[in-house]
């Protein structure tokens, strides 16, 4: 049987859907599932028996958060949870150990979201630049973060998520290095991840982040001649969520910090992998 570590991270603010996310976890048939609740700054409690619970005394972001709780769970695979999501079905985890059981080369999978409210979807679950079917399977050069798969050996490799960005675009980042390490990023369109609709009146949206971490990506990565025009087409796609002043100054003040601050080791993407990227439908100027 697959032992599968679950990671789920929280900041102590929703306590309901934490347990939701929590429970249905451990209804999961077919795998062997250690459980892990991360409270980012905080101390949750009131969690079921068995789960263990690893309290930070910062908030160290939500990248961070996530590498806090891999060294306290077993099993060949990972599996990060954010407490706001949930498996629909038992037998989740055991169609995830089965599609990387059936490819030594599938690095990370990201599961499909659906709304648990009734609520649209929203656009940024589905890891595509045309979303289509979002039913559909399909490999991907992006990662919606909140419900994600990695195989263990494959995360120590590339080394974790990007504890530096503290939020915003850290599956991109995570995804580019899995795909450069000569390994797959699968959207699982058969697997479902229940999610509230509302969530960016949940998490907010940060133009700061978005935009400095948007730099940090093309400064780790890409050429200059790819890098630049990835950045231009962030800064055109944002332009409709900036729509007050502060807004504005916040996502300057971000691209100002993008070329100023350390954005940590710079791990070039071979030219392999932008062809990859570029036949998966998303190449690396988008």
């Amino acid at each position: 049987m697959t032992a599968v570590g679950a990671i789920v991270l929280t900041g102590g603010r929703r306590p309901d859907d934490l347990r939701l996310a929590v429970d249905s976890l451990r209804r999961q048939r077919g795998v062997d599932v250690d459980v892990v609740v991360v409270g980012n700054g905080c101390a949750p409690g009131g969690l079921p028996d068995g789960v263990r619970v690893v309290s930070l005394p910062e908030d160290v972001g939500i990248p961070g958060g996530r590498n806090a709780g891999v060294g306290h769970v077993h099993g060949d695979l990972l599996f990060f949870l954010d407490d706001d999501a949930a498996l629909r079905d038992d037998d989740a985890l055991a169609a995830v150990a089965a599609k990387f059981a059936a490819d030594p080369r599938l690095g990370a999978v990201q599961l499909r979201v659906e709304p648990r409210d009734g609520g649209p979807r929203l656009r940024n679950w589905t890891p595509r630049l045309r979303v289509g079917d979002p039913a559909r399977s399909s490999d991907v050069a992006a990662l919606w973060e909140g419900a994600v798969a990695v195989r263990r050996s494959v995360f120590a490799a590339v080394g974790g998520w990007p504890a530096e960005f503290r939020y915003v675009h850290e599956g991109v980042d995570l995804a580019w290095r899995v795909l450069d390490a000569g390994y797959r990023v699968h959207y699982a369109g058969d697997v479902v991840a229940l999610h509230p609709s509302h969530a960016v009146g949940r998490h907010g949206y940060s133009a700061y982040h978005g935009a400095r971490n948007r730099v940090w990506l093309a400064r780790r990565h890409l050429p200059v001649a790819l890098g630049v025009p990835f950045v231009a087409t962030f800064a055109a796609r944002s332009l409709p969520m900036l729509l007050r002043r502060r807004h504005v100054r916040d996502a300057l003040r971000g691209y100002r910090d993008g070329l100023r601050g350390d954005c940590g080791p710079r791990r070039p993407l071979r030219a392999a992998t932008l062809w990859r990227m570029t036949r998966t439908g998303r190449p690396p100027v988008i």
